[in-house]
């Protein structure tokens, strides 16, 4: 079975890419929901989570994201202590996922895909890419934030230009969802022919 990354700075469209990707059947495995969901539920985690950040990591026993949030986009050695909890429970969780599914190739989407270096596991890249200020814009809009506070998150991921220089294909998503589905299948078409050589 082959592993697809796909990955994309915050604000570029990579979530719905992967369900584009879920339409054609193809499984999704998303990083980024899993490891929210084991910072929730995870013992052993929430654990580490209190004692690095205190008390204030979790509010009515969930997750405090905005207070998380605003801890590590302003110190990016607490956002790789924050990693290193995070990261290997999320592996060990995939690796798990794969042996379940029963496909020629997954997904594994994850905005710090590069990163972490889990891309050293995929057998392919694919890079969404798109204009930062209109990525800050999506972002505003959508979260109902400052366009500083998504400065700030943006400033803690790699940029497009690293991305694509280690990506195998790369979407462009400056336009409409038209243009980015026709852009998806290009790339979907390509991975297949990749995949599955004549």
């Amino acid at each position: 079975m082959k592993i697809v990354g796909l990955t994309g700075g915050i604000g570029s469209g990579k979530s719905t890419v992967a369900k584009f990707f879920l339409d054609q059947g193809v499984p999704v495995y998303d990083s980024d929901s899993e490891a929210r969901r084991m910072m929730n539920e995870n013992r052993e985690i929430k654990q580490k989570l209190v004692s690095l950040f205190g008390e204030d990591a979790y509010f009515e026993n969930k997750l405090n994201r905005p207070y998380i949030a605003s801890q590590v986009f302003k110190n990016k050695e607490l956002l790789n202590q924050l990693n290193r909890i995070v990261h290997p429970a999320v592996f060990e969780d995939f690796r798990n996922w794969v042996k379940k599914q029963d496909s020629v190739f997954v997904v594994k989407e994850a905005a710090i895909l590069f990163e972490s270096g889990s891309y050293k596991d995929c057998d392919f890249v694919v890079s969404v890419i798109a204009d930062e200020d209109l990525r800050i814009r999506r972002v505003s809009k959508r979260d109902n934030i400052s366009a500083e506070k998504v400065r700030d998150r943006i400033q803690n991921q790699w940029t497009d230009e690293m991305r694509v220089a280690k990506s195998d294909f790369v979407i462009h998503n400056n336009s409409d969802l038209e243009n980015l589905y026709e852009e998806f299948k290009k790339v979907y078409n390509e991975l297949l022919k990749r995949i599955w050589p004549s």
